[in-house]
């Protein structure tokens, strides 16, 4: 593996002109195809085998009329002050405001509330269920703003109107702003960590390029395979990440192999054979942990998972060819260091090689050799207080309890919030999570009855509409309103106890089936999928990743440890979303308007993202200690080398992901701030606890044992040398050899 990639990276260096003509070429291509291929398909959501996938799927085939899938709005209209919704000037400008509902665009019907007795039992509250003839996501303009128009024309009345639902346009809430502020942050860090702006702009660039060509692609690819336009989310936030990585990685191993000695071609080559090793496989694992969404069997996050694994690998590509060609373009005095000298693309004479590496034995220990040492003389100390420090951090996380956003979960000025807080005090809490009862039988209209009757009884039911049949009269629908809140636990218990008494009711109703749907029964549908898929999603990701690991370090220890350290930090990370969002701590700080349940979705997408970013920094730190073993270095020696040259480089990259994850954090909705703050502080937890202070800690303790594995297993794995053992050193060359690392392990 190193020979080749050394191949490539000497290839791309030399061949600069035709290699970056290549990627730019490719970069216009998809762009062209994006531009001309024809919008993406509309969001869909679906989980197939859930009862609550069944009974839409049969709604959509038994009452097409109704166009299940069709677009709604729920308009909220309260009467000013004291008075009566039901007066004659207000029931005037009610009829009004339906009225002019029903002009709108891609209105079909508009229900009028006091002819469907939509109105609250204190008559100062109504409501008009306004029914679309397209999905939400292809209403056009002029229906959001023909809705709009009508609200205002009776808030201009004096009525109170808010609206609800997914024909609702949602304002924008998230600016860009923590966005760019991340980027700024990465640029300074950069800065800071090479000290050239051409060195800190080259792992920008790459980046920028890798995601380009990824979302161009996505885009481009949309209609073919129905890909939505809410895929390139996720592609967008890792591909930026990984790409920075990876350039940092080997950006940096350049600039260090060019400092002791080596040609610009022969740096290059070296940085790509050694550090691009460890790239493709730390990308490798991130792919492995993204396409193992599948196993979720939620069809929008395995597309997810799959587009953004692509555009990991796209970066990958991007790393290990465009950025050794862009080292050959770039300005030497600016982008290496030590003595310049040597910065005139000829051998070094040997003279010079002497003077370098007094240099380099008179340098003192960076901060990074600096903590290696330190952790080597107190590893005990180290590993107690890391592994402690986590645990308890991750004690909360036992409490999680999962669910999903809604219109009540968002920002308090919001009109779908508004909406939603009237009907909950006017209504009842369990009013805006109906649930919908599904009836088949040949006399469905008769099993029906029989079945509202019977769940008119059942305890924590408040409410339950008359029956709906279908033309066919095999299919009726009952609406049924709970007593509790859509995110209350006790509504889930009541969707589970309706379910499994189902085959009892339709023994004593006549009914062939009962299905229980509805968007609150569809929410504990997909929290429970994701739950359960959970642990088998866990044990794949880990168990290809110990694979991998293994053929990368040749060893059994190191991939354990690294997989063990990885559930400490998101154990910690999980803890510390639970304490913040879901228990009230520091709420006010972060800003979280309601502590509720923590969304179904963030752990799975945390061990997805924050194992690939783990063993992104695994891989970095690791192998320049696995390398500098394989050259003979002893165990401490190894652990102060790669502190020496991949510390900085880890902490760079850690800081930067932190620093774009966090940014969502001063977004307005509450969700999104918390995949922000639970990204942002896995990250940190993973790369400054785990990988630099439990990591070493361990190597101090296992010594030699920390590359132990069974001889009939090194003959059956294959040796693909990342660390670049088998790579020929220059001649008369005295790179990479210790110096004033010895007396840091005595």
């Amino acid at each position: 593996m190193a020979t080749f990639l050394s191949a490539l990276g000497r290839f791309a260096f030399r061949r600069r002109g035709l290699v970056v003509l290549l990627w730019l070429l490719t970069l216009v291509g998809v762009g062209f195809a994006a531009s001309a291929a024809p919008p993406p398909p509309a969001d869909t959501f679906s989980m197939p085998g859930t009862e609550s996938q069944k009974a839409f799927d049969l709604l959509q085939e038994r009452f097409p009329a109704a166009r299940a899938d069709g677009a709604a709005a729920r308009v909220v209209i309260r009467a000013p002050g004291s008075e009566k919704i039901t007066s004659p000037r207000r029931t005037a400008q009610v009829e009004a405001l339906v009225a002019g509902l029903s002009k709108a665009p891609q209105v079909v019907a508009v229900a009028d509330p006091f002819k469907v007795n939509a109105v609250s039992g204190d008559r100062t509250t109504a409501y008009a269920y306004v029914t679309y003839g397209a999905r939400a996501t292809e209403l056009t303009d002029a229906a959001h703003e023909g809705l709009t128009a009508a609200m205002d024309r009776a808030r201009a009345a004096g009525l109170v109107v808010e609206a609800g639902g997914d024909a609702v346009e949602i304002a924008q809430a998230m600016n860009g702003t923590g966005e760019k502020l991340g980027i700024l942050v990465s640029a300074v860090v950069l800065l800071l960590t090479f000290g050239s702006l051409v060195a800190a702009g080259m792992p920008l660039l790459t980046a920028m390029l890798g995601v380009g060509i990824g979302i161009s692609a996505v885009t481009a690819l949309g209609s073919t395979l129905g890909l939505s336009s809410t895929t390139s989310t996720l592609a967008m936030m890792i591909g930026l990440a990984v790409g920075i990585d990876y350039a940092l990685f080997i950006v940096s191993r350049y600039r260090s192999e060019v400092a002791e000695g080596r040609q610009r071609v022969d740096a290059a080559s070296r940085a790509v054979g050694t550090a691009g090793s460890a790239v493709v496989f730390a990308g490798l694992t991130v792919i492995i942990a993204l396409a193992g969404l599948a196993v979720v069997n939620v069809p929008m996050l395995t597309t997810m998972g799959l587009t953004a694994a692509g555009t990991v690998a796209v970066a990958v590509l991007v790393a290990i060819t465009f950025v050794p060609a862009l080292l050959g373009f770039a300005p030497v005095k600016v982008l290496a260091r030590g003595d310049r000298g040597q910065h005139t693309g000829k051998p070094l004479s040997k003279r010079r090689q002497r003077r370098a590496a007094g240099r380099a034995a008179r340098t003192k220990p960076h901060l990074g050799a600096r903590w290696a040492g330190l952790v080597l003389r107190r590893p005990v100390a180290v590993l107690l207080t890391g592994v402690l420090g986590l645990g308890a951090l991750a004690v909360p996380a036992a409490s999680l309890e999962l669910g999903l956003p809604g219109e009540g979960t968002m920002a308090p000025d919001t009109t779908q919030r508004k909406a939603y807080d009237l009907l909950s005090d006017s209504f009842g809490p369990g009013f805006n999570g109906p649930l919908t009862i599904t009836v088949e039988a040949k006399d469905a209209k008769t099993a029906a009855e029989r079945v509202r009757t019977a769940l008119r009884n059942v305890p924590g039911v408040a409410t339950v509409s008359p029956v709906t049949v279908n033309r066919s009269a095999d299919t009726a629908v009952v609406t049924l309103v709970p007593a509790f809140g859509p995110t209350d636990a006790r509504t889930e218990d009541l969707v589970r106890s309706l379910r499994d008494g189902a085959d009892g009711l339709e023994r004593r109703t006549g009914a062939s089936t009962i299905m229980v749907a509805g968007q609150t029964a569809m929410f504990i549908d997909f929290s429970r999928t994701l739950d359960d898929a959970l642990l088998p999603y866990l044990g794949l990701v880990v168990g290809l990743a110990f694979l991998l690991l293994m053929l990368v370090f040749r060893s059994v220890l190191v991939p354990l440890k690294a997989a063990l350290g990885f559930l400490l930090s998101v154990g910690a990370a999980l803890g510390a979303v639970v304490a913040v969002f879901q228990w009230g701590w520091l709420a006010d700080l972060i800003g979280v308007d309601h502590p509720g349940p923590v969304m179904s979705t963030l752990p799975i997408f945390m061990i997805g993202v924050v194992f690939g970013l783990a063993m992104d920094y695994e891989v970095f730190l690791v192998s320049r200690m696995r390398e500098a073993y394989a050259h003979g270095a002893r165990p401490g020696e190894a652990v102060v080398t790669g502190f020496r040259y991949g510390g900085r480089v880890v902490s760079a990259a850690a800081i930067i992901m932190a620093a774009v994850f966090s940014g969502f954090v001063m977004e307005d909705n509450d969700f999104v701030k918390m995949i922000g703050f639970g990204l942002a502080a896995a990250v940190l937890f993973d790369a400054f606890v785990v990988r630099m202070a439990i990591v070493p800690a361990l190597f101090a303790l296992l010594g030699k044992s920390a590359w132990w594995l069974p001889g009939w297993l090194d003959r059956i794995l294959p040796d693909i040398d990342v660390e670049g053992e088998r790579l020929p050193e220059p001649r008369d060359s005295s790179a990479g050899r210790p110096s004033r690392e010895r007396h840091l392990v005595r």
